[in-house]
């Protein structure tokens, strides 16, 4: 049965329908009130000339799901586009803006970072958070108070000795025996658990039982510890009452479009204050988007807030876009069943919440020109953007690069080049002849270029950089960090890009690759500093090699030694004034018979 005599068997149910390609791929997904009338508008024009040429060229198969009414096939198209991710739909790429908190249940010592992806790996993930800072002092509080730590140690076994986070008083070292207990450690992860779910009741109580429990034992110190913990979570449910009072959570949605690119900007609006936006980017939208060469605006959206709101954990109690689309009721009663509160999407025409619609459509176009017409950002911008993608606590000052050279074993080397406050520092480049490999090992060259230049710092008391940047995968990265980790260097930010893919791996989190727009300015700057790198690398390796070649070439010549030839040079300054020199400038430096034996050596390769 061919594609067209399939679709007149499609029932007129509403549902889901997957159109296929030859290997069997879905390549795109789209829902319907009625399957059957739906999926005939697509060839109601001529095959070729259809506003969805591209798709129906390479669909040989669709396939349906019937469900009892539209909301029911909003949730189940959503499911299928994140699960299958089909080309041919508008996808939310760039997911990855705002950070989770992650507690890592699945340990036997529970560890909390901040992460921007989400994995089914066991793990808790709590948020997103909004402004990007809110992550990290959410952490940084964490550590502070409840000790439990966000360190990239393997705590499946034991140390002989604890970090310098434990000595600072921000982690209970279950990574040092006799340091802590398992049931301690777990009622720290218990507690961290109850804030991060917003149990700050729950949370206040538990810790005053324990207070109180601790003053009868006359554990006074314990005690007062448990009180100062309870003012603290007291102190930030307040400020949240605070907040909630002066007005409500809203999103707010502008968008620019312009040459087939999309740009659009979000403002959170919570507690009536716009505390953040957040940036999404379509570099090429699917031609079938753009029925009679208008962008359809409103399909665009309807699937933008299923695929942001959708299964999410916290939903604002208002949407406000630019346009209507048909969908919209069906979306609030999904979204306002998953939430605490009615959700409402509204296109506001007047007043103030249309100015904010407004504003965030101006901001919109200055997004799309800083992406797509590559201006160049500045300095403060590409800090908080490379603090972002590598989640780094604070903005990068000061960057150092690493990049191994050699041929095939031969005079390996290594560059250092220095990228600080937004310009590269050559005064700070350094150079490094590898001594203890022999052979082509990449890793273990990494690996002593690494401990060589820390293992100085050390000793000269000097500051680590913000981030040291590798030239290479992650064995490279590995590499790095064993050997930071041997110096007792915990918790230094180690990042690796690798060639070709231009991934990023950032050390502690290799399994949750940053890959980055190619249009990123935070890839271009990392992108830039590697090729330094790597520049000065190859630069320093063909200088030894020629250095090599020529004093090899020198003593190739019957009757010159390693003294006649050591000669030759500080005289002449180089192999070619050496070619070039005639019997007598020779003579001035070496006997007769040398300087015919180099005449004649020269003038058989001429």
């Amino acid at each position: 049965m061919d594609l067209q005599e399939k679709i007149r068997t499609l029932p007129t149910s509403p549902g889901v329908y997957l159109y296929k390609n030859a290997e069997g791929e879905i390549i795109y997904v789209g829902k319907a009130q009625n399957l059957r009338s739906r999926v005939r508008s697509y060839f109601s024009g001529d095959f070729g000339d259809s506003k969805t040429g591209s798709l129906l060229r390479e669909a040989v198969d669709v396939e349906y799901i019937i469900v009892d009414n539209n909301k029911e096939a909003l949730a189940l198209e959503n499911n299928f586009i994140k699960q299958k991710k089909p080309r041919f739909n508008i996808l939310l790429r760039d997911d990855k803006t705002y950070p989770y908190i992650k507690l890592t249940a699945a340990e036997r010592y529970p560890r909390v970072y901040v992460t921007r992806r989400l994995k089914r790996d066991g793990g808790l993930y709590f948020g997103p958070y909004f402004p990007t800072s809110l992550a990290y002092r959410l952490v940084d509080l964490i550590h502070r108070h409840f000790l439990v730590p966000s360190c990239t140690v393997d705590l499946t076994r034991t140390h002989p000795r604890p970090c310098l986070q434990y000595y600072i008083k921000r982690c209970l070292g279950p990574c040092v025996e006799g340091l802590t207990t398992a049931a301690h450690y777990s009622e720290a992860v218990r507690d961290v658990k109850l804030l991060l779910e917003g149990r700050a009741g729950d949370l206040g109580a538990s810790l005053r039982e324990r207070m109180s429990a601790a003053a009868g034992e006359e554990r006074y110190e314990q005690a007062a510890k448990y009180r100062d913990l309870i003012s603290t979570i007291e102190l930030m449910e307040q400020r949240q009452r605070i907040a909630a009072v002066e007005g409500d959570d809203a999103d707010v949605f502008g968008y620019h479009l312009e040459n087939g690119m999309l740009s659009v900007n979000v403002f959170h609006v919570r507690g009536g204050k716009v505390l953040d936006r957040r940036e999404l980017f379509w570099e090429k939208l699917p031609e079938h988007h753009f029925p009679n060469g208008q962008f359809d605006t409103a399909e665009f959206f309807a699937s933008l807030l299923m695929q942001l709101y959708l299964n999410q954990q916290y939903v604002p109690r208002n949407i406000y876009v630019p346009v209507d689309f048909a969908d919209r009721e069906p979306l609030e009663e999904l979204l306002s069943e998953n939430g605490e509160a009615r959700v409402h999407i509204t296109v506001p025409q007047r007043g103030e919440k249309r100015s904010l619609i407004d504003l965030a459509g101006k901001n919109a176009r200055q997004s799309f020109d800083q992406r797509f017409r590559v201006l160049k950002p500045r300095t403060e911008e590409v800090k908080e953007a490379l603090q972002e993608a590598l989640m780094l606590a604070e903005k990068p000052q000061r960057i150092e690069c690493f990049d191994i050279s050699h041929i095939q074993g031969a005079e390996t080397v290594a560059s250092m080049v220095v990228w600080e406050d937004g310009r590269m520092k050559k005064s700070d480049y350094r150079k490094f002849i590898i001594r203890s490999v022999e052979g082509v090992d990449d890793f273990a060259s990494m690996r002593e270029v690494v401990m060589r230049r820390y293992k100085r710092l050390l000793g000269e008391n000097q500051p680590l950089p913000s981030v040291i940047l590798i030239d290479g995968g992650v064995g490279q990265l590995h590499a790095a960090a064993q050997a930071l980790d041997e110096l007792g260097i915990l918790n230094q930010p180690v990042a690796s890009i690798a060639k070709r893919e231009e991934i990023i791996y950032v050390a502690g989190q290799e399994d949750e690759p940053v890959i980055l727009d190619h249009h990123s300015p935070v890839l271009h700057v990392v992108q830039m500093i590697r090729d330094e790198a790597h520049r000065f690398a190859v630069g320093f390796h063909r200088k030894r090699r020629e250095m090599r070649d020529r004093d090899s070439e020198l003593l190739e010549i019957p009757g010159v030694g390693e003294r006649t030839r050591q000669r030759l040079l500080e005289h002449f300054g180089s192999v070619r004034a050496v070619r070039e020199a005639n019997a007598a400038a020779l003579a001035a430096v070496v006997n007769k018979n040398q300087a015919a034996a180099i005449l004649q050596h020269f003038a058989r390769q001429s």
